[in-house]
């Protein structure tokens, strides 16, 4: 299976229109936090449904130096994941996703779900804890919301899109699900998986 993207080359940086947080002339804020075009092709024969989730697996542990103007977040902090879209049950005909299709701009709260396009259903990204316990921003964040790392992390985040092929038309998730609970449910169903990457920082001393 190929998935390709007219938005960026693959593992270049990503423009900030797809990414949630951006860095101007005014200082680090939000942006305009479109869902990128990907397309996909070489479908395995069987497939019910795909699946897409794009994470970054630079996320600092731990959040005591995270967005401090006096310090950077150290390279060697082990990092976790921290999920920014995860959609199931998309056709097996479908074979596109129209920039901006899922997300134009960042949504207070979080925007709705799970039902979305295409009959597919949006689980839930890491904003939603991220944002747990703010009064103004917390919510359920359904879908797409892009790349907005520490302004003053040491490393570059690397973003991961990965489409799988399903052999079942529906993933066995219900309600609010997130990342890791799909990777679970659908490993015995994947018959394929493809990925498309892109890096992003806010720090702007690796901004060249």
């Amino acid at each position: 299976m190929r998935l390709v993207s007219n938005s960026w080359v693959d593992g270049d940086r990503i423009p900030a229109r797809f990414a949630a947080g951006r860095r101007d002339g005014q200082g680090v804020g939000f942006s305009d936090n479109l869902s990128p075009h990907l397309a996909w092709s070489e479908i395995p024969e069987g497939t019910q449904s795909f699946a897409l989730i794009c994470h970054d697996f630079d996320v600092p542990s731990r959040g005591d130096d995270v967005n401090k103007a006096d310090r950077e977040v150290p390279e060697d902090l082990p990092r976790v994941d921290f999920f920014h879209w995860v959609m199931v049950d998309l056709p097996a005909t479908l074979r596109s996703l129209a920039e901006g299709e899922f997300s134009r701009g960042f949504t207070a709260r979080g925007k709705s779900g799970p039902a979305t396009l295409h009959g597919a259903r949006h689980g839930l990204n890491d904003y939603t804890g991220w944002f747990a316990g703010d009064k103004d921003m917390g919510g359920q964040y359904f879908g797409y919301d892009g790349p907005f790392p520490p302004f003053n992390d040491s490393l570059v985040h690397h973003y991961v899109f990965t489409l799988y092929a399903l052999n079942v038309a529906r993933a066995p998730v219900e309600g609010a699900f997130t990342g890791p609970q799909v990777r679970q449910a659908i490993y015995p169903h994947v018959l394929a998986e493809a990925t498309y990457s892109g890096t992003y920082t806010l720090n702007p001393r690796l901004i060249g």
